[in-house]
């Protein structure tokens, strides 16, 4: 009976097979009709290559986008950190003439080629000659050296940049190299204030061991707005009025 019933049905199997034959249909002609071909199970299974190009653009774009922001985060942080260097500098070169100022002494002294120089003079003649020279105490001598405590100092406004200058020796001796304190200057602009509380244009005093009381610097820099700069000076001789000796005594 089985046998006979596995004849029957291989019979069977045959028979089908031989009308579908006979049709002109195959086993996967009938899968791909009832939509279960091999490409579509795959694609169910992976990706198929316009999404992975999808995904791709994508990433692209991300990683391009990603990139920009970078750069534009260096971009601003170089900046910033140009900025804060600039602002450092202002500060530096505020804080040297400061203290350079606030121990100014009435020391008259000699130039290079022998000439008696008052103890506080400015020009504004380019840069041929110092915008500001003076004495001022305080040098310390760590190394107990040969030298005064007093230091002649001078300021300079040469080929775009804020200079100091220092002398060793106060009469007749040759300055140092200059260190450059601010660079892209244009302009320096100083104003001096006397005993009686007035600002002046230039230093011009009837003794030539008077100080000013207080300076201000004006540095114009390319592509910066002025600074204005204010300085206390240190105190030095009471100004000479002609008559009051004279009135004094009588």
């Amino acid at each position: 009976m089985m046998a006979r019933d596995g004849h029957r049905t291989g019979e069977g199997d045959f028979r089908s097979e031989r009308r579908s034959v006979q049709q002109g249909f195959t086993s996967d002609e009938r899968s791909a009709q009832q939509g279960f071909t091999d490409r579509k199970r795959s694609a169910q299974q992976g990706f198929t290559l316009i999404e992975l190009l999808v995904a791709l653009m994508i990433f692209a774009m991300l990683a391009s986008a990603g990139v920009l922001l970078l750069g534009n985060s260096v971009s601003a942080q170089a900046q910033v950190k140009a900025r804060l260097d600039d602002m450092a500098a202002v500060q530096r070169a505020g804080g040297a003439l400061a203290g350079d100022l606030g121990q100014a002494v009435p020391r008259i002294t000699r130039t290079e080629a022998g000439t008696l120089a008052p103890a506080f003079w400015a020009h504004d003649d380019g840069e041929a000659q110092p915008v500001m020279q003076f004495v001022r105490g305080g040098w310390d001598n760590l190394g107990d050296l040969p030298r005064p405590s007093l230091q002649k100092v001078e300021y300079w406004v040469r080929q775009g940049r804020l200079e100091r200058r220092t002398y060793a020796q106060l009469d007749g001796a040759a300055g140092d190299d200059p260190a450059a304190l601010l660079d892209n200057v244009e302009a320096v602009t100083l104003r001096f204030r006397d005993a009686e509380g007035q600002w002046r244009e230039d230093w011009t005093p009837s003794q030539p061991d008077l100080l000013p009381k207080a300076v201000e610097m004006t540095v114009t820099r390319t592509g910066e707005p002025p600074v204005m700069m204010r300085f206390l000076v240190a105190p030095g001789p009471v100004e000479k009025l002609e008559g009051v000796e004279g009135a004094a005594g009588a």
